[in-house]
Formats: C-alpha cells, sequence, structure tokens
C-alpha cells in the first residue's frame, strides 16, 4: 500500500527511502498537479507519471538516470549536422505546440502518459517560469523537434521530447547542454536511446545529493 495525500492539504511528501521496489520508484497516490505541489515533488526528486484510469502517482525510482553535461555523447553525424546549420533552434517559442507533439501516440506505444491533466499542469508550469522548451525547425519553418521539463536551479528535469527529422531532438538537447545554465539533467528512468546519449544510472541517495547541491 501506499499514502494517499491530500489535495486540500499543502504538498507533503513520504520520505522518498518508502518508495516501493516494485513497481520502481512508486511513492504515493493522490496530491495535486498545482504548481505548488510540483515545485515541492521536483525539489526531493519526485515526479508525477500515471495514465488516464489512475489518480496521480508520484515516483522516485531507483536507480535514477542522469545526464551530466560532461558526459553527452556528441556522435560524428549529430556534429555534422551542427556544422551544417540546416535547422534552426529556439528555446520557450512554442511550449505548448512542444508538449502536444510528445503526447502523440508512438509506434512503439499503446498510448501516453501525457494526458490531458499533465499537459494542462505543465503549461501552467511554463506560464510560472518553471518549465521550459527547447524547439527545432526545419527550413521552411515547421517544428520538426523538441524537448520540455523543468528547471530549478542548475537542474533541467527532462520531461519528454520528440522527433520528426533525423537527431532533431539531439539537436535541442545539444542546445540544452550548450546553454551553460545546467549542472544535471534528470532522466529519470534508462532507455537505451539515453543511454547511447551519455545518460547514467545512480542510486537515490547520489541522485538526491545532486540535488541538494544544484537545486
Amino acid at each position: 500500500m501506499i499514502p494517499w495525500l491530500d489535495p486540500k492539504q499543502p504538498p507533503c511528501f513520504p520520505d522518498t527511502s518508502f518508495a516501493l521496489d516494485e513497481p520502481n520508484g512508486v511513492l504515493a497516490a493522490g496530491g495535486a498537479l498545482s504548481v505548488d505541489w510540483l515545485l515541492a515533488a521536483y525539489r526531493q526528486g519526485i515526479f508525477p507519471w500515471f495514465s488516464d484510469d489512475e489518480p496521480i502517482l508520484w515516483w522516485t525510482p531507483a536507480p535514477r538516470t542522469i545526464l551530466l553535461p560532461s558526459n553527452f555523447h556528441l556522435s560524428k553525424s549529430l556534429r555534422k549536422l551542427i556544422r551544417k546549420q540546416s535547422y534552426r533552434i529556439t528555446q520557450n517559442l512554442a511550449f505548448q505546440s512542444v508538449i502536444h507533439h510528445c503526447a502523440e501516440t508512438r509506434k512503439d506505444q499503446a498510448g501516453t502518459w501525457i494526458v490531458d491533466p499533465m499537459i494542462n499542469a505543465y503549461i501552467t508550469m511554463h506560464q510560472a517560469g518553471h518549465a521550459h522548451s527547447v524547439e527545432c525547425w526545419d527550413a521552411e519553418d515547421q517544428l520538426v523537434g523538441g524537448l520540455y521539463g523543468i528547471s530549478l536551479g542548475s537542474v533541467f528535469f527532462g520531461e519528454s521530447m520528440f522527433s520528426r527529422a533525423n537527431n532533431a531532438s539531439k539537436l535541442c538537447l545539444h542546445h540544452l547542454i550548450q546553454s551553460g545554465n545546467y549542472q544535471l539533467i534528470d532522466c529519470q528512468m534508462a532507455t537505451a536511446h539515453l543511454m547511447s546519449l551519455g545518460a547514467i544510472e545512480v542510486d537515490r541517495d547520489q541522485f538526491e545529493s545532486m540535488l541538494n547541491k544544484f537545486v
């Protein structure tokens, strides 16, 4: 059993050591997706993740997948693409478009976890100055890639990315890293794609120690 959080109360999460091993990282249910609740969660390394038929679920998986800017793998193909300057990269120009593209069901997925309450919550976070997007545009000014996440201190908590052209989302990630604003990028859970970019896994205590330093 996991605790139920009262959305009418100020945000207060259980100690992350109480997170379940299976499913990996589930900590609590309930609460709200307001700015206050989300900020309190991210500062502790907790994030919401749930489907349409579920209550709000809060997670803190272990190990945690992170990307240190110095570890970002810049492949030959990406170097070549950067030199060609075929695409235009912007920040916070089309946040709502990026999150809606990220929410689209993909070929290898049965559905999406970026449900309407999540979309609305992160748009509100963006309007409050806490959520940010990076966009990739082609020569015809079509949005072909992007990413979005939460920025606190020098940590970027990556939420999702999409790509409609080869390496478009990687260009956005490269731009984010090159900004020099972040010491740590939280990737939440490991995927083959993230690991190919230089992401690593760390235990929960190490991750939370990094948050205490950089947030």
